[in-house]
């Protein structure tokens, strides 16, 4: 199991991502290269407009990235972080119940190098807005490929009060600082009035039967 070092940054500064940015750059979403995992529940949040598929290998990395942009910002990591996680890339276990939800994407560094073996690690609540305190449920960590690539399977989390849905994540480069953050889906209705969800966060999100895909990339502040 693994457990971040005493660097943690937990602060309102720091790390914006570049989701805007790609959005403008091709004019569409971007599907994930992930496959699709079916759904056992429907949702209950507005889906993202059709996407274009992300082209593969060094192409692909240099349309979702642009040097010199805004870094990742970090967000507070709440009261049901965890360390010791499990390194797993699928948060499913038999018995989950839950629209399925299979999000991708990159960890690059400010100059859009992508940075292998990144290390990630997701926490969030199960489709009743319940967390997992006693026990590692849709907690895991997992590490960037050789492309700075990551995939997390797993299911869309419920609503609990005071929030709108997201994702909990801290992102470090080996040896370097740790990203606090979290992700968020376009289109729920309690992005309005939700006091820590901030736009720049958001996921591309799409429909795909009855499952949901997502992308995000993460900027560190890395050279």
């Amino acid at each position: 199991m693994t457990e971040f070092p005493p660097t943690e940054e937990t602060g309102e500064a720091g790390e914006g991502n570049i989701t805007r940015k790609r959005l403008l750059q091709l004019g569409a979403l971007v599907v994930p290269a992930a496959g699709l995992i079916g759904a056992t529940a429907a949702g209950g949040f507005a889906a993202a407009s059709p996407a274009d598929v992300r082209p593969e290998g060094a192409e692909a990395l240099n349309l979702a990235c642009t040097p010199g942009q805004q870094t990742t910002i970090a967000q507070t990591e709440g009261p049901y972080f965890k360390p010791g996680s499990p390194q797993r890339t699928s948060l499913i276990q038999p018995g989950t119940t839950g629209t399925r939800l299979t999000v991708s994407g990159y960890v690059f560094s400010r100059s859009c190098r992508p940075l292998a073996n990144a290390l990630l690690d997701f926490w969030q609540a199960d489709s009743r807005g319940a967390y997992d305190n006693s026990g590692y449920t849709f907690r895991g960590h997992q590490y960037t490929d050789a492309n700075g690539k990551y995939t997390l399977t797993t299911i869309v989390p419920g609503l609990y009060p005071g929030r709108t849905r997201h994702i909990h994540v801290k992102v470090q480069n080996p040896g370097g600082r740790i990203l606090t953050t979290q992700t968020y889906f376009p289109g729920e209705p309690r992005n309005n009035t939700d006091t820590i969800y901030d736009p720049r966060l958001l996921m591309n999100v799409r429909t795909v039967g009855s499952a949901k895909e997502a992308t995000f990339d993460f900027v560190l502040n890395v050279a």
